[in-house]
């Protein structure tokens, strides 16, 4: 298959509404919420909110399909089990046979989201289809994509919900009415948090390629997994253990068009051990930055392990490593 060849087949592959490919996913959830542990509220206007961890437990199964919904019903996510980390051998599984905008068009938490100012402010930042809708950012730009639809669904990683100053922005910039928007709440230390945090590991690899400025129309196909980690006791244990997750367990496969030292150069530069913040928990480097993210080393946001594959060949590169030690002293086990 030539790069031609294959940046044609992208060109002239359909392009469909995300939010509209997803609805059948957020109505399930909805629909079968009390088996699943979480809450469905709706405001006055119709807006629908979703707890999956505030008020209500939630639970892995609740995350499973949350983490289905980031990625535009693009993706499919799932348990396994993998001895390679012996202590924590269940892991959350990702395949998309559109990576590109599973990941990059839909997953990505890459829509800024504030209102209010100083100690009333608000932020967070949205992923899932909705992003497509607004297209806020650069990135749709790049990816050629806007989604048009009466639906919109975006999922946010907060321990409080939404004023409805935010759920207005979100209305407005989407373009729809306040009843076709749901918004589905995911907090990092909650069961259905942890999973679809831990479900980016896909996700943050095409991010990579991004800021490497590696043709995207090049990425045919992907997969990964990471292990699932025990929930943390506050915010940052929780955050550095989701973390730690994809940078010293996650294990990718890419499948891409080009040469085979086009792949191979990819596979060398992808693995976190590449970043200089290498080598501890995550949440310990936060707090050596005293929680500056944009002090942190951006390389280290990958998966300890990458295997690209080069499909004009067949031949395929793999670089990095687990680190079942760091996982252990992240996840804190107890012998």
């Amino acid at each position: 298959m030539s790069s031609a060849t294959t940046s044609t087949i992208l060109a002239l592959a359909p392009r469909f509404s995300l939010n509209d490919h997803v609805a059948p996913l957020v109505a399930k959830l909805v629909d079968t919420a009390a088996s699943m542990r979480v809450g469905v509220d709706r405001t006055t206007a119709g807006t629908v909110i979703v707890d999956a961890g505030i008020g209500q437990i939630g639970g892995v199964e609740a995350g499973l399909r949350i983490a289905e919904i980031c990625m535009g019903g693009l993706g499919h996510v799932e348990l396994t089990t993998d001895m390679s980390t012996s202590h924590w051998p269940w892991r959350v599984q990702v395949h998309s046979s559109d990576p590109v905008l599973a990941c990059l068009g839909s997953q990505l938490a890459g829509w800024s989201l504030s209102v209010g100012e100083g100690k009333q402010e608000f932020h967070a930042l949205g992923s899932g289809p909705a992003r497509a809708l607004a297209a806020k950012e650069q990135l749709f730009a790049e990816l050629s994509y806007h989604d048009i639809s009466q639906h919109a669904a975006l999922v946010l990683e907060v321990d409080k919900p939404p004023p409805q100053a935010l759920l207005d922005k979100v209305i407005h910039d989407c373009n729809i009415d306040p009843t076709g928007l749901t918004v589905i709440l995911t907090p990092t230390r909650s069961l259905a948090g942890g999973v679809q945090i831990v479900a980016r590991v896909l996700e943050v690899v095409l991010h990579k390629l991004h800021e490497l400025h590696f043709p995207l129309e090049h990425v045919i196909d992907g997969m990964g997994s990471a292990p699932l980690p025990p929930p943390g006791a506050n915010f940052v244990e929780a955050m550095g253990r989701t973390n730690d997750a994809i940078i010293y367990g996650g294990y990718v496969q890419l499948y891409v068009a080009g040469t085979d030292q086009d792949a191979k150069q990819l596979a060398e530069k992808l693995p976190s051990a590449r970043s200089r913040d290498y080598g501890r928990p995550f949440a310990e480097i936060f707090k050596s930055y005293k929680g500056d993210f944009y002090k942190m080393d951006r390389l280290l946001f990958s998966p300890a392990l990458v295997t690209v594959t080069a499909l004009e060949s067949g031949r395929s590169f793999t670089s990095g490593a687990l680190n079942a030690a760091l996982l252990d002293a992240s996840f804190g086990a107890v012998s």
